[in-house]
């Protein structure tokens, strides 16, 4: 499976969404914007889509930050490709996939996204695109 995650960033902060605590997968957990490919999409026009159904914005994808795989069962690999965004509306619509959302610093991001998103923004050197305060 292919996915793909947006960091949108205002004034140095990143934009992090909760998802719904009654969520299947990751309930209760912080995430970036992003979700699957649908057939036929490219990996841009999904992140698009995806930023729009679940927080109402329309992004600019200014580049490509990483690439990374990971299993999630034994059967099972995600190919997830991750853009650095941009808004010139950042007024945030949250779906009733999420509960919640912020504007977070850096270490309001190491502190709330999984040690895996986190470990793969330190091994490709990107911790200093977010603000310290």
């Amino acid at each position: 499976m292919v996915a793909v995650k947006g960091i949108l960033l205002k004034n140095g902060r990143a934009l992090i969404l909760k998802r719904a605590d009654d969520d299947e997968i990751g309930g209760g957990t912080w995430e970036f914007s992003g979700g699957k490919l649908e057939f036929g999409e490219s990996p841009q026009e999904a992140l698009k889509r995806e930023f729009k159904e679940e927080t109402g914005i329309d992004v600019e994808i200014k580049k490509l930050l990483y690439v990374t795989s990971f299993k999630t069962n034994p059967n099972m690999q995600v190919v997830l490709i991750t853009y650095l965004c941009d808004c010139a509306n950042c007024d945030v619509k949250l779906s009733l996939e999420h509960s919640d959302w912020m504007w977070a610093n850096r270490e309001e991001v190491k502190n709330r996204i999984s040690q895996g998103i986190a470990d793969d923004i330190g091994v490709n050197d990107l911790w200093e695109i977010f603000s310290e305060d």
